[in-house]
């Protein structure tokens, strides 16, 4: 089946509103920086709002930062069938990633708008935000925060330059003595869609343009402190030193052989972030900060390398006379997809010549959140090299359209009597 027969969405609609988001917060030739809360953030927010009640919706900003279009169902007090990701970028980031979710989601209701299709219940289409996390070091911020999953001393978490999660919500024009207001009651979401450019080389190896998630590894996130005792770099000797930085170069090689001991296991460890003080060059180093990020789709094996890691860390900072702090941002388990939507993406894939192909996420996404309140799904597009976090990331249009097709049929599916 060629693609121009397949298609009911609007591809050259799609195609021209991700070229022009692309263009807010651009670096180089083809990445973006929009990071969370921030001006460009919030230029891309009014823009995709603009989009949003063009196509007929109701629009608000709630008072976490999320962009939130509603199209109205047969029956209002309907539990929601949302869809939705989130466009706010890594510093160094590509234009695709969370994008496609949500530019996707808005041309799926948008479509049924002009096809006079009334599901039976409200659909809502969603960006939202703060997904990455880059910029507070706990991402996930909006979608946790409409389930009242928010954790004490979120809004005084500080990016590098000091500001609040706080003051920059209020920046952005929130509320946050206001966030109750913008919670979702329990029970009120039936299910949760998202389309997800798949950031990994496996769509790709099989040659095929879209899959269908299987389930999200879970992420563990900690921040690791280590503290010696500065000294000159030129008269202080080696065996007396208590250099935080050389045990913190110590604990990144153990993390990566920890990781890497399975060559067959999908474990990834990574050491993202860091901070040093001084931070001179003729310094020793007194304190180190770090960042690990460590994954595993099986939560057994991940806790296993955590207690390793844990153990190295402790024989580390006792062979260099260093104290150590450990604390933990981010603790999830691997979360699976709802077999029924699987089903249903399965027998639309083929109802538009797809070949049916499931796969697991590595990265997290909104949907890891989403899947403790409501059964969710996800459709991963096919992105070159594998390539993510990147100004180089790169998916055709032409793939998009095809997983925007599936989003499209999965959500008519979904939302009959």
């Amino acid at each position: 089946m060629s693609l121009q027969t397949t298609l009911t969405i609007n591809k050259n609609r799609l195609d021209e509103r991700i070229n022009t988001l692309s263009q807010i917060g651009k670096i180089g030739d083809t990445g973006v920086c929009r990071i969370t809360l921030s001006v460009e953030d919030r230029q891309a927010v009014d823009t995709v709002r603009k989009w949003m009640e063009e196509a007929g919706l109701t629009v608000k900003i709630d008072n976490f930062g999320n962009l939130i279009g509603r199209l109205e169902g047969r029956n209002p007090e309907a539990p929601i069938l949302m869809l939705g990701s989130h466009i706010d970028s890594q510093p160094y980031g590509g234009r695709f990633d969370g994008v496609i979710g949500v530019l996707g989601a808005l041309e799926v209701v948008q479509t049924m708008k002009e096809q006079n299709i009334v599901p039976s219940m409200p659909i809502e289409v969603v960006s939202f935000s703060d997904e990455e996390g880059c910029r507070f070091n706990k991402g996930l911020f909006g979608v946790r925060g409409i389930l009242g999953k928010l954790e004490d001393g979120e809004l005084e978490r500080k990016d590098k330059s000091g500001i609040t999660r706080r003051e920059a919500l209020i920046q952005f024009g929130c509320d946050p003595t206001q966030l109750k207001e913008s919670e979702y009651p329990s029970g009120s979401i039936q299910a949760f869609l998202e389309m997800h450019i798949e950031q990994g080389p496996i769509l790709e190896e099989q040659g095929l343009p879209v899959g269908i998630v299987s389930g999200i590894s879970g992420p563990l996130w900690l921040t690791v402190e280590l503290e010696g005792f500065a000294g000159h770099a030129g008269s202080v000797p080696m065996p007396m030193r208590k250099d935080a930085l050389v045990g913190a170069a110590k604990v990144i090689v153990a993390l990566n052989e920890l990781a890497s001991q399975d060559i067959n296991a999908p474990t990834v460890g990574t050491v993202g972030s860091m901070s040093i003080f001084p931070d001179s060059r003729n310094i020793i180093p007194e304190k180190v900060s770090f960042t690990v990020d460590l994954r595993d789709i099986d939560i057994d094996r991940r806790h296993k390398i955590e207690k390793q890691l844990r153990t190295r860390i402790n024989e580390i900072t006792e062979e260099h006379q260093l104290t150590c702090k450990i604390s933990e941002d981010t603790n999830s388990e691997p979360r699976y997809c709802s077999e029924r939507i699987r089903q249903i993406m399965k027998t639309e894939s083929e109802q538009i010549g797809l070949k049916e192909f499931e796969l697991m996420s590595g990265p997290f996404h909104d949907a890891l959140a989403m899947s403790y309140e409501c059964e969710y799904g996800m459709i991963f597009v096919r992105c070159k090299d594998g390539i993510s976090h990147n100004p180089k990331e790169f998916s055709t249009y032409e793939d998009i359209s095809l997983g925007t097709e599936l989003l499209y049929r999965t959500a008519l599916n979904m939302g009959k009597d």
